[in-house]
């Protein structure tokens, strides 16, 4: 316990790091997963855009990646972040494989969050004169905004869980804190602190995103 006190400088540094990589992650991720469920969404047969090679194309793409364990993409993008120009260890390397991994996690949530949105819906629209594009980009993320909050807070709580694991890959964060400070030196007071952080903080994203959702489906 002596040793686990000496410690919360680094216990609170590790807990900013995972935040950050986390945030990082969610914030260049989320955005080019949300691109691309869309392209999904719209390109699916009898949706606003379809086209069969392109949806056939993204969804092949989309399949591949999506069931890679964390861990073995790791090892598997290293040459491709070192081919761009980035180190295959560290923070930014945590960040790029984060990215990568959240980005067909959550491309693949967005399409099938928007998927929730009636017929009916989209039919009285376009009878209203609205253009495909404006049905696409306004009218069904606006209709779908509850469940898409919901899978983007489960999709925060895997990016805690990753950052975790790149702890493997010297990335800092509470993972390597926990390997570090605890596993390797044999006290399991430094390992179970970092576990109740995490825990924390995936409490605490959960309950705000389920508030959110919460919300926006009473409207």
């Amino acid at each position: 316990m002596d040793r686990l006190i000496a410690l919360l400088p680094e216990l609170w540094e590790a807990t900013l790091e995972t935040l950050y990589v986390s945030t990082a992650g969610l914030i260049l991720g989320g955005f080019a997963g949300l691109v691309l469920g869309m392209a999904l969404y719209a390109t699916r047969a009898g949706s606003l855009f379809p086209n069969r090679v392109v949806f056939g194309i993204l969804n092949v793409v989309v399949n591949t990646f999506r069931p890679i364990p964390f861990i073995i993409l790791l090892a598997a993008v290293q040459p491709l972040a070192r081919g761009l120009g980035l180190p295959g260890i560290g923070v930014p390397f945590a960040i790029f494989a984060i990215t990568i991994a959240s980005l067909f996690a959550i491309s693949r949530i967005v399409e099938q969050n928007l998927l929730t949105v009636r017929p009916g819906v989209i039919e009285a629209a376009r009878a209203a004169g609205a253009s495909r594009s404006r049905i696409l980009f306004r009218l069904v993320p606006r209709e779908s905004l509850g469940p898409l909050v919901l899978g983007y807070t489960f999709v925060v709580v895997a990016l805690v869980d990753m950052t975790a694991m790149a702890g493997a890959v010297a990335a800092g964060g509470l993972g390597q804190f926990a390997i570090n400070y605890g596993f390797k030196q044999f006290n399991p007071w430094v390992t179970w602190a970092a576990v109740l952080v995490i825990v924390v903080i995936v409490q605490i994203v959960q309950l705000v995103g389920n508030t959110l959702a919460r919300r926006i489906l009473r409207r």
